[in-house]
């Protein structure tokens, strides 16, 4: 292990408490995931360890300081994101605070981890592009927010957002109500997440013109979407018939994104189109493949653990 040390200096207009946190609580966590000591002298950060560990901390430092002077919060979650993307070194961590959308409230959306930032890269960079992963990385949302992006800066003309409806237990025929009132539990979680983007009465709007349409899978056959933004939510849910039929709908002018958890089927017979979509089409120029992990897995801590626990379990088996 090559040693080595470094003194870094806090500039005299940075309030050192939301540097370190509340009782040095950022510097602790900042030494338990890396191999050197760090010592705090008024507005002196000294730094010693091995070589390769310092310079990434001295990178770390570096961001922590234009986190602060811009006036946002340091966190334990996202200090614990900024060090993952500087190990890793795939992207700087400043990368992440790129805003893809600001909501109606003022809150701004944007990736978070390396592989969020990968998918919502790839979504620009392609025509079709797969996000596949667990609960929580933010699959939906994340193309939600590239999708109304696109509407806002007129890239597309409508944003079409659609789910294949697998019952479960209940055959629709039976279930009481007209066909909008039976198929509405299946999509509103589509409705929940535009509805944090638009205020409800735009998004109402919008969806009365026609200018965001949300429908079952089953509505987009025969159709031709040109000029727009389509994203098929919960794909592990289709056939591989019904995966064809969708993405053979894409026209002119158009953009296909298409999410899914192949660990989470609820098809009778188990075969999922998302599974054999990627043996038929990897490697097909202007689609991309991305696989989201536990790691990027942003909702509660928690959420995190259980994904690793039950990909643990899976392996066993």
């Amino acid at each position: 292990m090559d040693f080595a040390q470094v003194a870094l200096t806090i500039p005299d207009t940075l309030d050192v408490a939301r540097l370190v946190g509340v009782n040095d609580e950022i510097i602790r966590s900042i030494e338990e995931r890396f191999d050197a000591k760090i010592t705090l002298r008024g507005s002196r950060i000294d730094i010693s360890g091995d070589a390769l560990e310092i310079q990434m901390l001295t990178a770390l430092f570096s961001d922590m300081i234009k986190v602060v002077e811009a006036g946002n919060e340091l966190t334990l979650d996202t200090l614990a994101q900024s060090i993952d993307l500087i190990r890793n070194g795939e992207f700087a961590p400043a990368i992440l605070r790129e805003d893809i959308l600001l909501t109606y409230r003022g809150k701004a959306i944007r990736a978070k981890t390396g592989g969020q930032k990968r998918y919502v890269d790839a979504i620009r960079s392609n025509t079709v592009t797969f996000g596949i992963g667990p609960a929580g990385t933010g699959k939906t949302y994340l193309a939600m927010a590239m999708a109304v992006a696109a509407l806002k800066r007129k890239e597309v003309g409508r944003v079409i957002l659609t789910r294949p409806v697998v019952e479960a237990g209940e055959s629709l025929g039976f279930l009481p109500g007209t066909l909008n009132e039976k198929i509405d539990p299946y999509i509103r979680p589509l409705y929940d997440a535009l509805f944090d983007m638009t205020d409800m009465e735009r998004g109402n709007q919008l969806i009365e013109q026609g200018v965001i349409e949300i429908a079952p899978l089953a509505f987009m056959r025969g159709r031709t979407l040109n000029d727009s933004f389509i994203i098929l939510d919960e794909a592990q849910n289709t056939t591989p018939d019904q995966m064809k039929m969708f993405l053979t709908r894409l026209g002119f002018g158009s953009k296909m994104v298409v999410t899914g958890d192949v660990t989470q089927l609820d098809l009778p017979k188990r075969v999922s189109g998302l599974k054999s979509v990627r043996q038929i089409l990897e490697g097909v120029k202007d689609i991309a493949f991305v696989d989201l992990t536990g790691k990027d897995v942003v909702r509660h801590s928690l959420v995190q653990r259980i994904v690793a626990a039950y990909d643990v379990y899976e392996q066993r088996g």
